[in-house]
């Protein structure tokens, strides 16, 4: 059986990566549905296709953010490090992001196909800017949001005195 602040300690590290993972995923839900009119999928899918791909892309951001959240934890080596580490954790938080939405989306665009730009999507060196953007934009805005709600927790002792054994 798990000691008392272990079980604290796990129970903590799940409440704070789901708490990123949540507020990220509404974001990037948003975003999704917000640069729509910049893939072809609007016009040659239909209704339930398009909402289907919302819906994995969105997962996918999702995933996204955890592995970028979960690099600049082990980086800063602190579960808090939107208070405590903002610009290390950020700069790699965001690097992760962009990186894997970079090779993601010419992977998907210029390997297999599996979605397209329209014609208004503007391009640096091939790829959409609004999926870049999103992984400059909704990283920040991740940051200042934890940064300003766990300023106490990450100034507070790594577990509670009376869980310690």
């Amino acid at each position: 059986m798990p000691s008392p602040s272990l079980a604290v300690a796990v129970k903590r590290i799940t409440l704070v990566v789901l708490g990123w993972v949540a507020v990220s995923s509404a974001l990037n839900l948003v975003w999704e549905i917000a640069q729509l009119p910049l893939y072809t999928i609007v016009r040659t899918e239909p209704f339930p296709r398009i909402a289907y791909a919302v819906l994995h892309c969105t997962i996918g951001d999702a995933l996204i953010a955890l592995g970028s959240f979960i690099a600049a934890g082990l980086a800063t080596r602190h579960l808090y490090w939107p208070a405590t580490h903002p610009l290390t954790g950020g700069g790699i938080s965001t690097a992760f992001g962009l990186l894997y939405t970079a090779f993601s989306e010419w992977y998907n665009v210029y390997e297999t196909g599996a979605w397209a730009y329209s014609e208004s999507m503007p391009l640096v060196f091939g790829i959409g800017v609004a999926p870049l953007l999103q992984w400059l934009i909704i990283p920040l805005a991740l940051l200042v949001f934890f940064r300003r709600r766990w300023r106490a927790q990450a100034a507070a002792p790594r577990f509670p005195a009376a869980a310690q054994g």
